[in-house]
């Protein structure tokens, strides 16, 4: 089964992880500094929380689907370049505790959705890089590029 994933900027985690435990009856799947994430059965969800900054509101961090294989990324990859969206391919990238393959769109108000699957646990929250750089923003050097003629650019970050 895959699953929508909503990815929340909190400015109190623990008050966050109360919440949601008790609004979806279930503990966190994992925990981590300043991370937790929920693996919700119904509806079918995969709730992530960042800690942000205290005495802010919450915000989106991000959207996505959660799915089962990286065949089912590259599917995915591939289905989204067709249809004439920039894709964003991320592949053994570490993030959000978790070694993954993904690509990223953007929905036509800016936000961010990725296609993921998870294949290992890892011990950071955000990727190594020169500059700030968020789950889905482009970084450095690859901000700048055009996109491919394909209409997909091989890295973010």
């Amino acid at each position: 089964m895959s699953r929508v994933q909503l990815a929340l900027r909190v400015s109190d985690l623990e008050a966050s992880v109360g919440f949601y435990s008790k609004l979806f009856g279930v503990e966190p799947a994992k925990r981590r500094p300043g991370y937790a994430n929920f693996a919700v059965e119904n509806p079918p969800l995969k709730l992530v929380l960042i800690e942000g900054e205290a005495d802010r509101p919450t915000v989106m961090d991000h959207l996505g689907v959660e799915v089962f294989s990286t065949d089912d990324v590259d599917a995915a990859t591939t289905r989204l370049a067709d249809s004439g969206l920039i894709t964003l391919e991320e592949n053994g990238t570490e993030c959000c505790y978790a070694l993954q393959d993904k690509v990223w769109v953007r929905g036509p108000g800016g936000e961010p959705w990725e296609v993921y699957t998870v294949k290992a646990d890892a011990d950071t929250l955000a990727k190594a890089t020169e500059g700030e750089c968020r789950c889905g923003e482009p970084g450095g050097a690859e901000a700048e590029q055009e996109p491919a003629a394909s209409g997909s650019i091989s890295r973010c970050c």
